[in-house]
């Protein structure tokens, strides 16, 4: 090292500024820590850049775009109206650009101290930081680490990664929507770039190895959605496995097979969207001892803290579940327990809210029923339709249902599965309750204001109780 090189020591060192490595630096900072964040790339992390936010943009975007195609003369409308997606990306791009400016202001406001850079663990007390070039920045001393490094994208034996087959990243920041897109993978990044690209007039084809899309959500839910995205057009392959995907100069060709027969498709792009794998090379974590699992995570207890006193864990890089909210509360966690010895645990992981932002949306948390009646045997289930909901009426969504598991023995809700318009925003009441053991019987006289879409739960309590009112 040079004379150059600053040498300085911390209580906290977060590596990783995604959503669980800044907001783990706030709480830290906030409890009275001096506080250091090192990031290579992306402050705010995939979410904010190339991720969540510009995502969502796009989204958006292509739910107004399906709303004036679909409604246009009830609303009013002149018909014939086409969507930019050139416009639709330069919005995503401002607000993603915007959002991470609001990362840098948080950690001035806060007092942390900001290191652009690559960090690599020297021991389980030091860790060093070197700019693109590789030249060393700084050695820091800490009593405390975070890792919050994230993930990267998994592939399949035989897809060949580069030109036209690409990552969600590649295509998120395509200034173009490809004529027509092959998505591999029917999980929520793949399902939301399907409607997407839809949306925008792409010709677009999902292959998925289970025999239904979203397979991790309640079976029923994953049916419905399948009928909403074939009416915008999707093609959906269940139970195909990919054989190949390349890049042959003119074209993408997926190459798959459905039982004993072999099919191929080409595409002007292929999405790869199987999964996420914990990014963990090139961090220095052999010079700490961290215990990593046999699934490439980093092992942790209940409070964060790796196998090492000292170091902690977070977000994507422990395989927990690699949502951005999760991250962010186990960053949370994390600082507390650090500063404050605290005890508290996140629990089940399957109690975490998921959302898809679908065309239409998708939002659960627990127990699908079927894994309901596995664990539970005695299950009260209950499902009203957006049908007969009026504020779904006024808004021109009617499709999907709203779906409560509770367990019949303490009569509290174990899971709830939803398909329809804007559900990702009902997910809280339903999570607290779930959390907090409120039963059905107190459930039902929560008073929901009308017209809601929320004011479906009340009828989905009531449902459980036995009486359902408006249906």
């Amino acid at each position: 090292m040079t004379d150059q090189v600053e040498n300085i020591k911390f209580d906290v060192v977060v590596l990783g500024a995604g959503p669980g490595g800044y907001v783990a630096a706030i709480r830290a900072a906030q409890l009275g820590k001096s506080v250091a964040i090192i990031e290579r790339e992306y402050w705010g992390g995939v979410c904010l850049n190339v991720g969540c936010i510009p995502a969502k943009v796009l989204l958006r975007n292509a739910e107004v775009a399906q709303l004036v195609s679909r409604h246009a003369s009830a609303f009013g409308l002149v018909e014939g109206l086409t969507a930019d997606f050139a416009a639709a990306h330069k919005r995503s791009r401002e607000v993603s650009v915007g959002r991470t400016k609001g990362v840098h202001y948080l950690m001035k406001k806060n007092g942390i101290r900001e290191f652009q850079g690559t960090g690599a663990f020297e021991s389980s007390k030091t860790i060093s930081v070197t700019d693109a070039s590789g030249a060393a920045v700084a050695s820091i001393e800490f009593d405390n680490a975070i890792i919050a490094t994230g993930s990267v994208i998994r592939s399949l034996p035989g897809v060949e990664l580069g030109g036209r087959v690409t990552g969600y990243v590649e295509l998120i920041l395509a200034e173009e929507m490809p004529k027509s897109l092959v998505v591999i993978g029917a999980g929520p990044i793949g399902i939301e770039f399907a409607c997407v690209a839809a949306s925008f007039g792409s010709q677009v084809t999902v292959v998925e190895y289970q025999d239904r899309i979203l397979p991790m959500e309640d079976e029923e839910v994953s049916a419905d959605l399948a009928k909403s995205l074939k009416k915008l057009g999707i093609k959906l392959v269940t139970s195909a496995r990919v054989e190949s995907a390349a890049d042959d100069g003119s074209t993408a060709v997926v190459r798959y097979s459905l039982g004993d027969a072999s099919e191929s498709i080409e595409a002007e792009h292929v999405l790869v969207a199987v999964g996420f794998a914990p990014r963990l090379d090139g961090y220095g974590l052999e010079n700490t001892g961290v215990e990593v699992t046999d699934r490439g995570a980093i092992a942790i207890d209940e409070q964060m803290c790796t196998t090492v006193d000292g170091i902690y864990a977070i977000g994507d890089v422990t395989g927990k579940l690699a949502l951005a909210h999760v991250a962010e509360a186990q960053g949370v966690l994390a600082a507390e327990a650090i500063v404050e010895g605290s005890n508290r645990s996140l629990g089940d992981y399957r109690n975490m809210p998921r959302a898809v932002y679908s065309t239409p949306q998708v939002a659960s948390f627990g127990l699908t029923e079927a894994q309901a009646r596995v664990e539970l045997g005695d299950v009260i289930v209950s499902k009203f339709p957006f049908v007969a909901s009026g504020k779904a009426h006024a808004l021109g969504e009617t499709a999907g249902f709203i779906k409560l598991v509770a367990d019949a023995a303490n009569r509290t809700l174990v899971g709830g599965h939803m398909v329809g318009p804007d559900v990702s925003e009902l997910l809280p009441e339903l999570t607290l309750a779930a959390q907090q053991r409120v039963t059905i019987d107190d459930l039902i006289h929560n008073v929901h204001a009308h017209p809601t879409l929320n004011e479906s739960l009340q009828e989905a309590f009531h449902g459980l109780a036995g009486h359902m009112i408006n249906l």
